[in-house]
């Protein structure tokens, strides 16, 4: 049974993860074993606690513990609550809560590019996505649009930070991803290679002369391919463009020259997922 505490004291040391800790503060990047991150709302954290992942502690409003998170702390155990009124959170927190349920979680050790790809045939790469908000819709398209795995270089958003992983509605935790590389250097040519070895052929997302229309049938019939989406403001790079076997765009009418990344990613992924 949960133990319910009531916040009366901001400074208390267990709500500096709630509070205090920026999101690099939380990751923990040099003893990644103890980092934390945060999931907000009932259906996020209940797709988390699906997946594995192993909760720490809450932090809710009152009326929510016998409410819409009873079924959640009926999960987890003895683990403590941090509760108060909607108003005292947002001003402990500085945002409001979205459904009022924040959970400190445990972050996992992250797999191997080959775990992640190992029975894939679809995959989408991620360069350089910095936008939470993009990251998040991306992973939902992914699951929902037939992609077996996300990769992301090592300069894109992270996937579990708050706001990502609310707006993909908790499909962070259900489709299988990691970063290819520990550093930028890794990405793009030995990224590529790596893919390469591992069966995929590369499509590179991009407006160029030499691109291919996206319903060319020679990308359907491939047996492994990996879609690479771009950062929001230039697109890949000119370097990840040429080292990719393809160049696909999506055909535009009325002069629109291109979609936002996220809606490119949906399109891309309806339109190339395996037959």
């Amino acid at each position: 049974m949960a133990t319910i505490i009531e916040i009366t004291d901001f400074s208390q040391p267990e709500l500096d993860v709630y509070a205090r800790l920026t999101e690099a503060q939380l990751r923990n990047r040099k003893e990644p074993e103890k980092g934390i991150f945060i999931a907000e709302s009932p259906k996020v954290i209940a797709r988390a606690l699906d997946a594995g992942y192993e909760p720490l502690s809450f932090l809710m409003e009152r009326k929510h513990i016998d409410g819409q998170a009873s079924e959640i702390l009926a999960r987890c155990g003895n683990l403590k609550v941090y509760t108060a009124d909607r108003d005292i959170l947002s001003s402990l927190t500085g945002y409001e809560l979205t459904r009022g349920i924040l959970c400190a979680m445990r972050r996992p050790k992250l797999p191997t590019v080959e775990e992640v790809c190992k029975d894939a045939r679809r995959i989408a790469v991620l360069e350089g996505i910095v936008d939470a908000t993009n990251v998040g819709a991306i992973f939902r398209s992914a699951a929902a649009l037939h992609m077996d795995a996300v990769l992301l270089t090592p300069t894109c958003c992270d996937p579990l930070i708050r706001r990502a992983a609310r707006v993909s509605m908790g499909t962070v935790f259900q489709i299988p991803w990691t970063v290819i590389g520990d550093s930028p250097n890794h990405w793009p040519q030995p990224g590529i290679q790596r893919l390469r070895e591992l069966g995929f052929k590369t499509a590179a997302m991009a407006l160029n002369q030499n691109s291919v229309p996206i319903d060319d049938p020679q990308l359907a019939s491939e047996e492994k391919l990996a879609i690479v989406l771009g950062t929001e403001g230039d697109g890949l790079s000119a370097s990840t463009i040429a080292d990719c076997d393809y160049t696909v765009l999506i055909p535009m009418s009325h002069d629109v020259d291109s979609l936002n990344v996220a809606a490119a990613s949906a399109v891309a992924f309806w339109q190339l997922k395996s037959k």
